[in-house]
Formats: structure tokens, sequence, C-alpha cells
């Protein structure tokens, strides 16, 4: 199983509070801006915010389903308690924590972004998964943004091709001597509603993509999240399987009153969300529409975003007065 734990210190923290050799930093959200394509002269001018112009899966997708009315699963109340004392939790801000970024970044790179081999293997911090993975080339920048970079953790590298709407995500991923290499890597494309090989995982525990389930501060700024938020629970509550569209599952301890990976949770709809602050009210609408994914082992009703400058931890904060028992399970059984 993955080792999952660089999560905990970050939120321990909010609890209590690009692409090549040549980047510019936006003021205004302190995201890299590419400006070249690591070791070639082709330049490039993809920004964070170009993901917003992008149509992440088919409309159809799962990712992408309204589920406020679908049928509640017939073992929701039971499920529900078994996690009904946790409170919901942002992992993810501004500002540095341990000298990384708060929350899991994504680099944007243009269609002509050179592709580099991933070399995928094992290093004392977790396994070679190199079978499950896509072989690549992988159109990864030489100093692409890595999750908590030099710090342990998960180490994600996530990188949206936006000209050819192609999702590109490793895990554990390092870069020396001029090569990337990493335990994981999947592809998928942003066009489709291809899945990955059943059984196999990806840069997350359940082979699902990790992209589109994060919050980004430009879609809130929108005041529009129109897809499912991945979120992730203990070991003792998520069963030892998966539905789709996960594809992978890890030895986890829940029983019969628990989720397995890829099933979804909603706000209820009568959740009142008007004493929260504007920003957060986008989340919690997206919540009741599109649910949570659960993607991970983690801590529980942990809900994942993307770190920029403009999120306010204070704000963020206020969703702790979100409880697990203020959701329901969609049905899966």
């Amino acid at each position: 199983m993955k080792n999952r734990s660089f999560t905990l210190l970050m939120l321990a923290f909010l609890c209590t509070a690009s692409c090549s050799k040549t980047q510019n930093t936006n003021p205004a959200t302190g995201d890299k801006t590419t400006t070249g394509t690591g070791g070639t002269s082709n330049t490039c001018n993809a920004k964070i915010a170009d993901v917003e112009n992008l149509s992440i899966f088919p409309s159809n997708n799962s990712w992408n389903k309204d589920v406020s009315t679908a049928p509640i699963d017939p073992y929701s109340n039971q499920i529900i308690a078994a996690i009904s004392a946790s409170h919901l939790k942002a992992d993810f801000g501004s500002g540095l924590y341990n000298g990384v970024s708060i929350g899991i970044p994504f680099n944007v790179v243009c269609g002509s972004q050179a592709k580099v081999k991933v070399t995928f293997k094992a290093n004392s911090y977790d396994g070679n998964y190199g079978s499950e993975s896509d072989a690549g080339p992988y159109p990864i920048p030489s100093n692409a943004h890595i999750e908590a970079e030099g710090k342990g953790g998960d180490s994600h590298v996530i990188v949206v091709d936006r000209d050819n709407d192609m999702l590109y995500e490793l895990y554990n991923a390092s870069f020396a001597n001029g090569k990337w290499g990493a335990s994981s890597g999947a592809i998928f494309d942003l066009k489709t509603n291809t899945l990955r090989k059943a059984g196999w995982t990806s840069a997350d525990a359940a082979g699902l993509p990790i992209f589109p389930g994060l919050v980004r501060y430009d879609e809130v700024l929108k005041g529009t999240i129109d897809h499912a938020i991945r979120f992730t629970l203990q070991s003792t509550n998520v069963k030892p399987g998966y539905i789709a569209p996960a594809r992978h599952s890890v030895n986890s301890h829940g029983g019969i009153y628990s989720l397995p990976f890829g099933a979804k949770i909603r706000l209820r709809a009568g959740f009142n969300i008007t004493g929260y602050p504007a920003h957060l009210q986008v989340i919690l609408k997206a919540m009741k529409k599109y649910g949570l994914i659960l993607a991970d082992i983690g801590s529980n009703m942990y809900i994942s975003g993307a770190p920029d400058s403009r999120w306010s931890n204070d704000e963020l904060q206020k969703f702790s007065g979100v409880k697990a028992s203020d959701f329901e399970v969609v049905k899966f059984n």
C-alpha cells in the first residue's frame, strides 16, 4: 500500500493557523508561468488559469455527474455513523508550511512541451508500480512543481497539456541527474471517458486521476465548481475494494459499513450554507450537487485542492463547522 503521511502535517498547520528553466511568478497568485520547455528553444506562455478553459472529461463522466437526486445507499446511516465525529478539513491553502506550499500543485504546459522518459523505480519511501503505469513519454519540464518537494510525502507531479487536453500524473516523483523517476505514472485523455485497466493504480491509490478532483481558486472565483471533489478517509473506514471510476484497491481495514474507493458522499440538500463565506459556499454547493469521491487513504474528511496565495486560511478553517454526519452516501450497494 502506498504511504500517505505528509498530508497530515499540512493540515496540522491549517488547523492552527511551470515548466522550464525560466519561470515567472504571478504576483497575484504565486503561481508559476511557463516561459520555456526545459532544454529546447521552444517558448510557451501557459498559465495555471488556462485550465479553466478546458473541458475536463466529457459532461457525462462520473467526475461531472450531478448526484444531487441520486438514490441514497441503503447502508448510508451506518457508514456515516462510523465517521460521524469527523469534521470537514481543507487540505490546501495559501502560504508555506515547512517550506512548501499547502495542497497539491499542478503544472500547465503547451502541446509543444518536450516529452521525456520516466523511470519507474522503488525507493525508501515506496515501491515500484511500473507494471501498472503508462510508459509515456511525459511532457514534464525539468523544474516542474513537485508536491512538497524535498520534504517527503507523496511527491505528486501533475502536468496538464492545455493544447491537447491531456493529463499526466506521477506519484513519488523526483528529478535527479537530468532525469525523472517515480513509483507510478498515469496518462489521461481529458476528452474521453476511458478508465485505467482494472486493477491498475495511478498517481493516486484508487487508480483515479487527481487533478479533476482538486478545488482550484480560479474556479471558485468564477462562482461554480462543476465536478466531484477528491477526499480521503482513514484505512478503518475504507473497504478493501473499488467501484468505477476507481480501478484499484489497497489493503485497507474497513468492514461492511465502509466505503470502497470510487464511492461518493454528498452534502445533505438541507444543510444551511448561508453563514459561510462566499468562497466556501461555492465549494459547499458543489458538495451537494457533485459530491465527494473517495480516492485515497488519509485523515477522515480531508478534501483536496491546489495551493494558491489567494486562499484565506482563516476562511478555510471554517469548514470545521461541517460534520461527516451532514453527508449521506450515494448508492453504490
